[in-house]
């Protein structure tokens, strides 16, 4: 049984918390091939006083460093000790990832596209089945962190699907300084939270396998907030101020791919505003005879970069918005 029963005794993973404990779970469920067991901790805070249960993840991807750090964060400086309702925090779902540096599972496929998972399907999968079934339905809200893939920076950003106001709203709560409108993937965590109506933040920040400390920052802030608005933030701790900067939302978005192999070379940086034809970056050869520009093809906020020294022709190298919400066009 998974859930709170009439004393509000959250009841998971065979474990019974009453309120006002404090309690660290192990989610077993694989071993390496040394037959040694990989655990996922589960940190967890309940209040004496009821309120929703709010489930703050990161990892899904194993070498997506800057979530875990947000989270590790948010569990060191004692944030995640709720003033009413409880907090469930997992910095590391996808541990196997980790371990190695690697975004996907032992078994190669991508966590975040195989939920909710199947009870005797592939590794993944059946890790993506225990975790829809066991963990998720205790949680009302979701905070999910993740970071940009290879070589590549996010701006500190929350998507969101811009047909769902109500995240809209939690999105200019948390104060990311961009919010990017952003479909569902399919068979994603987010999706599967969508198809369960428990709300979810998806954030993006830094690029994997690097620790960002003013994406870590924005993430904790982010946090602060969220909690702060559902009236579960301690004492201890008080919500940010603002930094007097608008966030600022994104309706639609492109890809600007090289057109030439070789040495990349950046001129700006993620998160800046650049002007139709500005010189964002430039592709030379090794040998000093060939140097092209980089044009932005639009006016718009640079919204990811590729920090990869060498590029090949096709090769992602910015994400540019092309269109804002009305109110900041």
């Amino acid at each position: 049984m998974t859930g709170f029963d009439e004393k509000n005794v959250l009841h998971i993973l065979g474990e019974k918390i009453p309120p006002g404990a404090k309690r660290t779970l192990n989610f077993n469920l694989a071993k390496l091939y040394t037959t040694t067991s990989v655990e996922v901790p589960i940190i967890i805070q309940r209040s004496k006083k009821p309120g929703p249960c709010i489930l703050i993840t990161a990892g899904i991807h194993g070498d997506e460093i800057n979530g875990v750090e947000i989270v590790r964060q948010v569990i060191s400086k004692k944030i995640n000790k709720p003033a009413r309702g409880t907090i469930v925090c997992i910095p590391v779902i996808n541990v196997f990832g980790f371990l190695n540096m690697d975004r996907a599972f032992p078994d190669g496929r991508d966590l975040n596209r195989v939920f909710p998972g199947t009870r005797n399907g592939s590794l993944a999968s059946r890790f993506a089945y225990q975790f829809t079934n066991k963990i998720l339905p205790i949680a009302d809200f979701c905070l999910d962190f993740h970071t940009g893939g290879g070589s590549r920076f996010n701006v500190a950003q929350i998507r969101v699907d811009p047909e769902k106001e109500e995240l809209l709203k939690y999105a200019q709560i948390f104060g990311a300084p961009f919010i990017v409108y952003s479909k569902n993937i399919t068979k994603s965590y987010r999706s599967t939270c969508e198809k369960m109506n428990i709300p979810i933040l998806l954030f993006e920040g830094g690029k994997s396998q690097i620790s960002d400390k003013d994406i870590a920052r924005a993430g904790v802030h982010g946090v602060i907030r969220i909690l702060h608005h559902f009236k579960m933030l301690s004492k201890e701790h008080q919500p940010p101020e603002a930094d007097g900067k608008k966030v600022v939302t994104i309706k639609s978005s492109t890809w600007l791919r090289a057109k030439y192999s070789g040495l990349l070379h950046l001129k700006i940086t993620c998160g800046d505003f650049v002007e139709k034809n500005e010189v964002i970056a430039t592709i030379t050869d090794p040998y000093g005879s060939f140097r092209h520009k980089v044009k932005a093809p639009n006016d718009g906020y640079i919204i990811n970069t590729n920090e990869a020294s060498l590029v090949y022709q096709g090769d992602a190298i910015f994400h540019l918005s092309t269109a804002l919400a009305e109110d900041e066009e």
